[in-house]
Parts: C-alpha cells; sequence; structure tokens
C-alpha cells in the first residue's frame, strides 16, 4: 500500500521529507516524522521543469487546478476528469471604496467545484493519492468544508466514506455531506477531539484519511490558490494577501505555489506580506502572532465560525513564524463584526460568503485602519467558501415581513412606508447605441 521511491508526475520527482530532519520517506500515507515527530511535506525535483513549464504550457492547460498537475503529487497515470478550482478572481472596487483600498481583489472560492469551498482543491489531490494507494475507504475529519468535499468526491470515485465532525456543526453542512450517501459520525467534543480520534482510526481501520494519513498530498492541493493568483493577475504577485486561518496550512501554501512560480521564472520575485484572519474566539494564531511567539497556546473554541475553531492547531507554530517572516500582522475579529463583513461583501460585490470570509473581509477592513495594508497596495482577500453553508449566522438578521396584496395601489404604499427613495421621477429609459 506504499512506496519508498519518489514517485513520477510527468517530468517531476516528488517525495515527503521531514520539516525538521530532512530524512525522506519516499511517497506513503504518513504525515509525520517517526523519528523527530514534525510534520511531512512534499519537495519537488524542480530542475527538469526549467524551460519545460512555461506560461504558454499552463494557459493551454484544463481550466481547473490541473492545468499545473507539473507542480501537484500525483502519479504519471493519474487522470483527472473532475474541473475544481480555477476560480475568479475580481476586483472589489465597491468594497475597497467603502474600507479604503483602490486596489482590493477577491479570490473567490465560494464558487470552486463541486461543494463550494477551497476544500475542493485538497480533496481532489488527497483522494488521487487515495487511488494510487490502493484506499478502499476514506474520510477526514472536519469542521464542515472538507465533510462536503470528501463526501461528494468520494462518491463520484466509489470510494466507501466515513467522516468524523464535532456535533455541533451545522446543519446546512451535516446535510450537504450526507446527501452523497457518506456515513457522517458526530463526535462529542471540539475538533481537536475529533483529530485526535481519527488519527487513532486511520492506523486502526487502515483507512485513508485525507487530513490525517494523507495530509501532506492533500495540503498540496492549496498551493493552486497561490498559483491561480499569480495568473490572473498577469503573471506577477500581489502586495498583500489576506487569508482566513483555521490551521495555518493554507497561507504557507499558497507562499509556497508563489515560491515555486518564481524557483521556475514564471514570475518576477518581489515580497509579499500575509495576513492571517481568525474570530477572537478562537484566535491562537494571531494570539502567537501579536504575542512574538513561535509557540501556539491552546484556546477554547468559542465563535460562530465553525470552520475556523481549530483551538490547538498543527500548523499554527509555522504559520505564525511566517506571517512575521514577510511582515504581515494578525488579527482577530469579533462574531458580530464577522456577521457585518458577510453582509457589506455581499452588499458591496454580490458575494455571498460563509462565516470564514467574514471574518477576512472583517479583518482587511481592520488591517486597511491601522495602516498596516496601505490604500495603494494590491491586496487579495481569499473568500474561502459559500455562505449557503452558514445561514445559520445570519439568523434574525432580516425580519420577515406580511405578504402585500397583488394590487399596485397595496404595492405604493407599502414601498412609501418601508422605503420612499425607491420611488422618484425617473427618466425615461432610452436605448444605448449600437444595433439591437
Amino acid at each position: 500500500m506504499s512506496s519508498v521511491s519518489p514517485y513520477l508526475c510527468s517530468t517531476t520527482r516528488y517525495e515527503l521529507r521531514c520539516n525538521e530532519c530532512g530524512k525522506s520517506y519516499g511517497n506513503r500515507p504518513l504525515s509525520a516524522c517517526p523519528d523527530c515527530l514534525a510534520p511531512l511535506e512534499v519537495h519537488y525535483d524542480l530542475e527538469p521543469l526549467q524551460g519545460h513549464l512555461t506560461r504558454e504550457k499552463v494557459g493551454r492547460g484544463p481550466a481547473s487546478i490541473w492545468r499545473y498537475r507539473d507542480l501537484l503529487p500525483v502519479i504519471r497515470a493519474f487522470q483527472p476528469d473532475l474541473p475544481v478550482g480555477f476560480t475568479p478572481l475580481v476586483r472589489a472596487s465597491n468594497l475597497g471604496k467603502r474600507l479604503g483600498s483602490d486596489s482590493l481583489y477577491l479570490k473567490n472560492d465560494a464558487v470552486c467545484s463541486p461543494t463550494l469551498s477551497f476544500k475542493d482543491r485538497v480533496v481532489a489531490v488527497a483522494l488521487a493519492n487515495a487511488q494510487a494507494f490502493g484506499f478502499t475507504t476514506v474520510g477526514c475529519s472536519s469542521t464542515g468544508n472538507l465533510a462536503n468535499a470528501t463526501a461528494a468526491q468520494a462518491a463520484r470515485l466509489g470510494l466507501k466514506t466515513c467522516i468524523l465532525v464535532p456535533s455541533d456543526l451545522e446543519a446546512a453542512k451535516v446535510l450537504n455531506t450526507q446527501v452523497y450517501g457518506a456515513r457522517l459520525v458526530r463526535i462529542a467534543g471540539s475538533y481537536d477531539h475529533v483529530n485526535r480520534l481519527c488519527t487513532l482510526i486511520a492506523d486502526e481501520y487502515h483507512w485513508g484519511l485525507v487530513n490525517v494519513n494523507l495530509r501532506p498530498y492533500y495540503a498540496e492541493g492549496s498551493k493552486t490558490v497561490g498559483y491561480e493568483i499569480a495568473e490572473q493577475l498577469g503573471w506577477r504577485l500581489p502586495d498583500n494577501i489576506v487569508c482566513p486561518m483555521a490551521g495555518g496550512s493554507l497561507m504557507r501554501k499558497i507562499r509556497k505555489g508563489f515560491q515555486e512560480f518564481i524557483a521556475l521564472g514564471l514570475v518576477e520575485a518581489k515580497p509579499v506580506r500575509f495576513f492571517g484572519a481568525q474570530a477572537s474566539g478562537c484566535s491562537p494564531i494571531a494570539h502567537a502572532v501579536k504575542n512574538g511567539w513561535d509557540y501556539i497556546e491552546p484556546q477554547r473554541p468559542q465563535t460562530i465560525a465553525r470552520s475556523l475553531a481549530i483551538g490547538n492547531p498543527a500548523d499554527g507554530p509555522a504559520a505564525a513564524r511566517m506571517i512575521q517572516e514577510t511582515g504581515g500582522w494578525a488579527e482577530d475579529v469579533s462574531d458580530v463584526e464577522m456577521v457585518a463583513g458577510i453582509q457589506e461583501l455581499a452588499e458591496d460585490e454580490g458575494v455571498f460568503t460563509e462565516t470564514a470570509g467574514g471574518v477576512a473581509t472583517a479583518v482587511t477592513a481592520r488591517l486597511l485602519a491601522q495602516g498596516r495594508i496601505r490604500r495603494d497596495e494590491l491586496t487579495v482577500v481569499c473568500i474561502t467558501g459559500n455562505g449557503l453553508k452558514t445561514t445559520d449566522a445570519l439568523q434574525g438578521r432580516f425580519a420577515e415581513e406580511a405578504a402585500v396584496r397583488p394590487r399596485l395601489s397595496d404595492f405604493d404604499a407599502y414601498l412609501r412606508s418601508v422605503q420612499p427613495d425607491l420611488i422618484g421621477s425617473q427618466a425615461e429609459p432610452t436605448l444605448a447605441g449600437g444595433v439591437y
């Protein structure tokens, strides 16, 4: 069920290595070094790609993460058929005007295929490796989005699925997992309890758990957010990235994606500052950054942003160090600010995000107000999931009004009582110039 040799993907060789001691483990379902217990990461031999992977070649690829398959850990024989990723990068002029930015962009994974979050990317890479290793049952520990993505893609691949979640998970995310036929198990505890249990389950049952024994491969899928940002900006890097943080892995992988593009000559090198966004009710990484720590002080999650509610993130220390190294910062916002961020993003840009996106939006506002991000800097805010998954956060925000009878007089009376500014002297519509 495993190999001790590097694998070949097109022209690229890759293998697992320990971040601390540097020991190589080939390719196998393993997430931590048995010797020093440090996390394992995928390392690539990029030399064969020099001059081979060009902007033109990437541009001829499919409109999905697989246009970057030379830089992803999937075996040469893998044949992808699911169009995951390549989501819009949109200029947020209205939100920028509200917040005080002249060059604000949204990387909108709220529309990622197939389950409307960036987790579709990581699962696509993880399950490609689950198949390569011969797993027939897969699963994950999840705060929601990962559960949705794993269940959907496993169903498509014909794999058995068992997913563990905290018992207080939002109803929409539970439904969006069960509909794919996955076995969903609620655990009476926090995500940290769920994740620890999954570590034991992976060994006991020999299952492929995407964020446990397949985690090094899973995490590489996040790089594609960075690849796409660089390509969609016209093969250049932004000044700043604002990213919501649960475990902290996403922003680290975005940076890795930028570094690989620089190494291959696809973009010019420049400093990019990374800013982390967390909810105040679960902000261990932000707390570490603000205190200048290189360690994480665990917290007990108390926030409606359940997708970010990881009190003791494994990647937290590395994320905190990376933020500090790049000259960035981390902030946390209250649940009230988060909900306001959701509504502002929707009203200004027509993008409905989940609670994590509300956190990112509210933190961006604070960073601009603090002067940590300047008005003229090109800033990309990562919107990682769709608002339809966390509608509970908006409960009571909008009152249900009485129905109006289908008569013009009734409608006019209603409008004059609730929003008279909609009524006024309207100019007669005219046809725009051109041929119809």
